[in-house]
This record gives structure tokens, sequence and C-alpha cells, in this order.
């Protein structure tokens, strides 16, 4: 390639040679080529679409000048005649080229490229131009594709960074201005001419990809030792030149002895590519709150970055296909120097010091024990997925996190099984023939199980292929003064090993694995003054429950677990029966603020059954109040249906200065989600029960019932990103004295000019009705809540600040209109347009219905300040069925405001894009 940098106009001018060898054994009559960079061209590729499903707004928000293309594409052959080549609309991040003539086995052709690549920001996906005039490249020029089983491997760019090229020499003239330097892991030569302009020679050979930085002034520095050179631009400043040579030598050098050489001179470990993959946990804490020392910290992110990079470089998979394999040997590997360099590391660094902390499980976890946890968050909420997967049908906190750790304990618990460096053996023989020929997963299958006399088949269809899960326990244990005789349950039935050990005063006096065969066996095993037998004791297997895998040998209830309160929150402590207390704080007009303790058990994984009581005292009425909830989860790990929920909840509370209420709900969730977990379509069935009992208030006069229950029934399917946004939800509601059913079509759309319209049709008719009341009417602009769902501040006012509140329900208008209710039918369509920013206009019309009454047509509009959609937001009212509002009386009375300070509410918002 010779490569022009235009600094000013953020381009790359292209001439390009490609000696194409056919080194398969098909005849090629056509060759693909990959131009992720294309990828950042307009809002519809499948990069734009992933974005868009994983909730980031900045590139669907960006300016034309910050994306990237490629342009002005002219392909030649040998003999300078043009070729033909397609770019689809579907995936324009590839391109087919037309061979003029077959392309037998071993035989080659020349293609000649022009053409000029426009390089996107930064902000997008860590790689781009920069505000400060640095390019850090990456996926920027054609190259092709690697071809396997008959065909080229046709990825899309999904920002995954696991670009599927061909293995390729490379030879790049790269002019660039005189103000600017590069930095490259190719060979480099570096001369001046006379111009403004610096040339670089770069080349290497046998690569699938190379990194390419250029800048003002170069960040990097450079570490050499006998194997590599290591250029490096992470950021501690903290930290001498020598502390950091130091513990770069020591990773460089285990890696080396660990896994292979490396085959490159250099290797580039930015801080781009750290904050691209960081290590969670370190990452999500400032420096001055950090409990780990600042050598620790550069060390890890150094590990992690390094073996990301080392791996990615010169192992030649697909790395989309195939990612289980960069995954299991790059966390097997940060399991293992850990073990090595820092075995007494706790997950929570210094902070398992504090005297105040030890309680906690989170502080006595060690370091290498977090990988499991994180695994098991997915896991427990039934979201894991096989991690022989292809990695963009993963979720995103699979791909970045739960799947990497599940592959790197996998690897572990396979050594940790097959004894005798099989596994160590295997990924050094599997890395050395890497160098030799294109390899994939069937490759490194073929030799670990060459290196066992085990049956494994196991480990590849179950813990690779599958989702299955594993949970052991013990069935039956007996004892005697000299042995212990038990047997073992497999509680799902997949066929996988497992370690049983014998401690004393939690020592390990006993250890001896159980293959499949006899995992349903009764064993005796001698005494040896064993206190406790426990199953998969070090978590060598990630097992989904370890609550069920430890017997005590002494005591009067060698099955009871202590009770352990712990503040605020923890990790699962499966010796332990943990109740968390919490102090909660709750606000209503009635209540006025009502603190209290909340007691539970949710710790950060999801458990089968879950108890939730806040008591609280009211300080406004002076007298307890509060909730509770009562909940089992029951997982579907092989259906649609993938989670039932049963629960009863309760809640006591005051309506009204003079009144309180009851309310009993038991209930029946089930829900239901897409065969590909990535697809944000939910569905949603509820049935419950709600049981309202009501004092008698003398300060509200709406002629309800003191006391009624109502059969709920209600269907809910929705998908959101953030482009799109469609909800639809049914409802039926049966009482005494009346039923009615509704149905909500919610539909939200951001326009390529960045403007958004919001759309919502909402109808509702009564079955029967013989109320004598609109209590339980349909409301144009605030529903009375009789079902007690809503969170508001004043539910019983009607005047001031409390009544103001607006909640997206029924009617869903702004105005408040005479004759707000209907006790026999109502239709409404509701409808904002943004015309800049968050400033939108809106506009609501609809019917309604009263007994005996024609029905009535009723309208509003106005102007949202739309600050957080359904989060934060204030309504303005300009003209309606009252005539122009705005320019009447006590105008701020009639402003509405949507405002909620639920912090899970808020939490979900913004966690959305990973699950």
């Amino acid at each position: 390639m010779k490569v022009e940098v235009n600094a000013a106009n953020k381009t790359l001018a292209i001439k390009q040679e490609i000696i194409f060898v056919n080194q398969s054994d098909d005849t090629l009559n056509s060759i693909v080529l990959n131009d992720w960079n294309h990828a950042f061209s307009n809002k519809n590729t499948p990069l734009a679409k992933r974005f868009s499903d994983e909730f980031y707004r900045g590139f669907h928000l960006a300016k034309e000048e910050e994306r990237g293309s490629t342009i002005n594409l002219i392909i030649n052959d040998a003999t300078q005649q043009f070729l033909s080549w397609e770019r689809t609309d579907n995936n324009p991040d590839y391109i087919v080229v037309k061979l003029k003539n077959s392309l037998l086995p071993n035989q080659k052709v020349v293609l000649h490229l022009s053409y000029i690549t426009k390089i996107p920001s930064d902000k997008f996906t860590k790689y781009g131009y920069t505000n400060n005039g640095s390019f850090n490249l990456k996926n920027w020029y054609l190259t092709p594709a690697r071809y396997e089983n008959h065909s080229f491997v046709k990825n899309s760019n999904n920002n995954l960074d696991d670009i599927a090229n061909a293995v390729s020499d490379f030879e790049i003239d790269l002019k660039i201005p005189k103000t600017l330097v590069a930095t490259s892991d190719l060979n480099s030569e570096k001369t001046t001419g006379n111009d403004d302009f610096l040339y670089y020679r770069l080349s290497g050979n046998n690569r699938t990809d190379f990194s390419l930085i250029i800048e003002p002034k170069s960040s990097f520095e450079s570490y050499k030792n006998s194997s590599v050179e290591v250029l490096t631009d992470l950021k501690n400043n903290k930290l001498d030149n020598i502390q950091k040579a130091i513990v770069i030598d020591r990773i460089v050098n285990f890696a080396h002895n660990l896994i292979g050489k490396y085959p490159y001179d250099k290797i580039i470990v930015s801080q781009t590519d750290y904050e691209k993959n960081p290590f969670y946990g370190l990452n999500q804490l400032p420096s001055f709150l950090s409990p780990f020392p600042d050598e620790f910290i550069f060390e890890i992110k150094f590990l992690k970055t390094y073996l990301n990079e080392y791996l990615k470089k010169s192992l030649h998979l697909d790395p989309r296909k195939d990612n289980w394999i960069y995954d299991g040997i790059q966390v097997f590997a940060m399991m293992k120097y850990m073990d090595e360099n820092h075995p007494k590391a706790k997950m929570m660094g210094s902070a398992s010091n504090i005297r105040l902390l030890k309680s906690f499980n989170l502080t006595n976890i060690d370091f290498n024990g977090q990988y499991s946890y994180f695994y098991m968050l997915m896991a427990r909420k039934n979201l894991d997925q096989p991690l022989g997967d292809p990695k963009n049908t993963l979720v995103k906190f699979n791909e970045q996190i739960a799947s990497k750790y599940r592959a790197g304990l996998s690897i572990r618990f396979l050594d940790d099984y097959l004894q005798s460096n099989a596994v160590l053996n295997s990924i050094k023989q599997f890395y050395e023939k890497n160098r030799i020929t294109q390899v994939s997963r069937s490759d490194f299958e073929t030799i670990i199980k060459s290196n066992s006399n085990k049956d494994i088949n196991w480990f590849f269809n179950t813990i690779i292929n599958s989702r299955d899960i594993i949970d052991y326990k013990f069935s039956s244990v007996t004892k005697t003064k000299d042995s212990i005789t038990f047997s073992v349950k497999n509680r799902t039935g997949a066929p996988i090993p497992i370690p049983i050990y014998g401690t004393k005063k939690g020592e390990i006096v006993f250890k001896q694995w159980l293959d499949i065969e006899e995992c349903d066996s009764t064993f005796t095993i001698p005494r040896n003054n064993i206190d406790k037998i426990v199953l998969n004791l070090k978590n060598e297997v990630p097992e989904y429950n370890l609550r069920n895998n430890w017997k005590k040998l002494e005591g009067f209830f060698p099955n009871n677990r202590p009770v352990k309160f712990v503040f605020m929150k923890d990790l699962e402590d499966p010796y332990y029966n943990q109740v968390l207390y919490v102090p909660s704080i709750y606000y209503n007009l009635y209540d006025g603020i009502t603190p209290g303790l909340r007691l539970h058990n949710k710790t950060i994984l999801e458990k089968p059954f879950i108890f939730d009581v806040n008591p609280s005292y009211s300080t406004k009425s002076n007298n307890l109040s509060g909730s509770a909830v009562f909940v089992v989860n029951q997982n579907f790990r092989k259906s649609n249906l993938y989670n039932a929920r049963y629960s009863i909840s309760g809640s006591y509370f005051h309506y009204a200065e003079d009144a309180s209420y009851f309310r009993l709900n038991p209930a029946i969730q089930l829900r239901i989600r897409e065969p590909n977990f990535r697809d944000n379509r939910k569905q949603l069935f509820l049935f419950r029960q709600v049981i309202v009992n009501k004092e008698k208030s003398a300060l509200v006069i709406d002629n309800s019932p003191e006391n009624y229950s109502v059969f709920n029934a209600r269907y809910i399917n929705t998908k959101t990103e953030v482009t799109n946004h469609f909800n639809f939800t049914t409802d039926l509601q049966i009482s005494g004295k009346f039923g009615k059913i509704t149905g909500e079509i919610e539909y939200r759309k951001l326009f390529e000019d960045n403007r958004q319209i919001n759309l919502r049709f909402y109808a509702g008719s009564f079955l029967y009705n013989k109320t004598q009341s609109d209590f339980f009417s349909f409301a144009l602009d605030r529903p009375t809540d009789y079902l007690f769902d809503y969170n508001y501040f004043g539910r019983s006012e009607s005047t001031g600040l409390f009544s103001q509140q607006y909640v997206i329900a029924e009617g869903g208008f702004k105005s408040k209109i005479a004759t707000p209710f209907a006790n026999r039918w109502i239709t409404s369509f509701n409808a904002s347009y943004s015309i800049w920013n968050w400033i939108e206009v809106y506009g609501d019309v609809g019917f309604i219905k009263n007994k005996d009454v024609k029905q009535r047509f009723v309208y509003d509009s106005g102007i949202r300040l739309n600050l957080v959609t359904d989060y934060f937001e204030l309504y303005f009212p300009v003209y309606s069925n009252n005539g122009w509002e705005i320019s009447q009386d006590n105008y701020n009375e009639k402003i509405r405001f949507i405002v909620t300070f639920s912090p899970k509410t808020l939490i979900n918002l913004f966690n959305r894009k990973w699950f």
C-alpha cells in the first residue's frame, strides 16, 4: 500500500496492490474484501443497528463529517482491466470482487485498488480520529477475508474487534505531515524528504492485523526484553519507568513460558485497547477510592491488555466463531498469573483488611473468585449463553464479561480435572500449530483429546456448546467413627465430573474427582477427623448453586446455616442464610417522610426465593406503615417462556390525611423472550388479584367503596432500542361491580434528522358497570389508581402541586378538562414531536362516553420538555377544550410534571444496554 494521510480532512488516500494466492482446494470466481471502515457510512448499517440495539445514541446523532466511509474505489487486474465489484445495502462493510477468470488452487491473481478512506471519530468505538489531532487506526484498509470451509467468511462490523482477515504479508509506504509521528507494531523505517512530510516504510509477514497510531507527539514508551519489544501508553503517572519495566518484563516472560513465543518483534499495548476492553471492577472505581496499590492496578491492566493483544495478533482463528478460545486462554492465563504472583489477593483488595467490612462475603472472596460470580450473575438471570456461540449473538454483558470469565473458568476446570499439565501442553501445541497453518476450534479440541486418556466429549458438548447448568448435591451422608458414606445427586443431569473435598477446621485433608458414571453411586472414605465434606469447594466447576454443596459432620443440626446479618449489599455466601438490612426512606403527602428499615435476602445474585420486608414509620400520621413482598422465581432453561414469578405482596400507607389503605396482591408473572437473546422484544403475562381495604375518609368525597377486590390479567409485548420503541398492552379487570377491557399501543421513532415522534393510542370499554361513582371510571388526565399501582405523591389531591403530577396512563391528557371521567368507554390518541433537542410539541385527541350522555370529543395541546423520557418531563398546556390555557389565570397550576425518584428504575435506564 501507498498511503497518504490528509490530517485536515481526516482521510487516507490509498493505492494498493493485493497479490492473492488461492491456498484452498476450491476454484474461486470472486474474492471477498473486508471494508469495515465503511460500516460508519450511514445510520442503517449493521454497526448502526448494533449501536441502536445497545441504546447508544451517539452514532445516530453524529454529524456527517464524524462518520467514516470508503469512497472512489476503483479495482483493476494485472492488465489494468476494470474489475466489477458489489457492495450490498445490508452488508456495506465487505465487497465482492468478480474475477475475469476462475482462480484455480495454488494460482494467484493481482488486484490494483485505488480509494480514499474517511476516518470516523473515535467517540463511537474509541478508534478513529481524536480531538487533539491524533489517529488511532483500526480496520481502515481493504483486505481479503478469511477463507475456510469452502467459502469466505462474510462478517459485518458489529464493534466487536473480531474482523476475520486472511493471513497476509504487508508492505506499506506511509506519508504523513511532518507535524505528526507514527507508531506501529510492524517493522518500521522512517525517512524525511525535502517537503513537509515524513515517510515510513512499514512491513510485516504472516499477520491478520496490525496497529497504527499517528499523533502530534508519540505517547508510547518502549520496553524491550529478550523476546519482544513492548510499546505502551497505559496511563499510570505514579509509577516510574523502572517499576513499569519490571512489571512488563514479568508479564511478557510469563506469557512466553505459558503459551509460547510471540511471533513478531513488536507489540502495542495501548490505553485505548484497555479502555475498549477493561478489567471490570477496577475501572469502576475513582482512583482516590481504589483499594489496590498503583503498581497492582497497572499490572492487572497491562496483563489483561497484553494477553488480549498477544492472542488476537498471533492466534489466527476466526475471532467471531471461535472467540471462546481467545477468551478462555486469556482468562485462564490471568488466573494462573494471579495464583503465581498474588496468591493472597482479594477481590476487594485492601478493603478486606478493614475490620468493619470483614463480615462481608464480598471482601473475603479471592481475586480469582470473582470470575465465577460474574458468570453466575447471568446464569441466575437465565441470560447465560453457550460459550461456543458466535460473538455477535451474545448480549453485551456476556460478550464483555460473563462468557469471557466462564471460558477461562472452564479451561481451568478441565486443567484441574485432567492433571499432568494436559491442558497447558495442549495450549502450547495449538499455539505452535497456529504458526504453520490456519487453525480452528476443531484443531484445539483434537489436540486436547490427544493429550488425555479420559473421555472429555462432555467438555465440548456440554460446557462449550450448550447452556446446560451444573448442580450437584449430597443425597445422603452417614458417618461412623472410622468412615464416611455418602452419595451425590446430579440435579440437572448435565454429565459433568465433580470434585469432593473433606476439610478439618477449614483445612483440606481429602480431595477426589468423581467421574460422570460415579456421580450417582455411593462412596465410603476414611473419616480422618473430617468435620465437613464439600462438593466443588474451590469452585473448579462453574456450578449454578453452591448452597447445597456441603454437609457438616459435627453438631446437632448438621445442615443448619447460621443467620448472618449484613449491612446494605453483599455477594451470596453459600454457608449462611444472609439477611441484609438497609435504611429506607419513602415520601407521600399524607405519611410525610417515612423512614424505615428494609430487611431482605437479595444478594447480587438472583435467588429462587426472595423476601423483602420494609417496616417504616410515618412521621406525619405517627404510626407504623410499610410494605412486604415474598417471591418464588422459577427459571425455564429450554423454552421461550424463561421465567415464572409467583409472589404475594402487601403495603400499608395513607391515601388521605385521615385515612389509610391496605393492599394485598397475590400474582403470577410469566416472562417470554425471543430465541435470539439479543432481540429486545420481551413479552409478559400477569395474573393477579388486588385486594384493597380502605379506611373511610371525611376529607375525600369520592363515594368509593371501602373494601374491594379486582382480578387483573395483563399482556405486554414490547421492543425497544434507541431509534424505535414499540409497546402493546392489553388489560382485563373483573370485579363484582364492574368489568373492563383496555388496549394500548405506544410507538416512538428517532428519525435520521434527529427529530423524534411519540405516538400512543389507548382504548377502553366497560363490559359491565354497576358502580355509583367515578372511582373505577376511565380517567382522561389523572387516573384514580384504585389498584394502587402508581407512585402518586398525593393521590387524593385535586388542587395544588401534587395534583399536577402526571402519569402516562388511560386517557393520557395533560390538560384538566371538564368531565374528566368516562363510565362507558374511552378512546384517546397522544402524540408529540421534537422541534429542538428535548423540546417537543404535543397534542391529544379523544372521545369519552358516559351513561345517558352523548360521546364527547376532547383535545389539548402544548409544549413538552422531554428531559429524560418517562423519568423527568414537564408539560406546558397551550390550547384545549378550555381555550387558550396559556393566557388564563393561575397558569402555573396547569403545568404537569413527571418525576421518578426510584433508584432502581433509574439504574435500569442506564443498565439496559448490558442485558
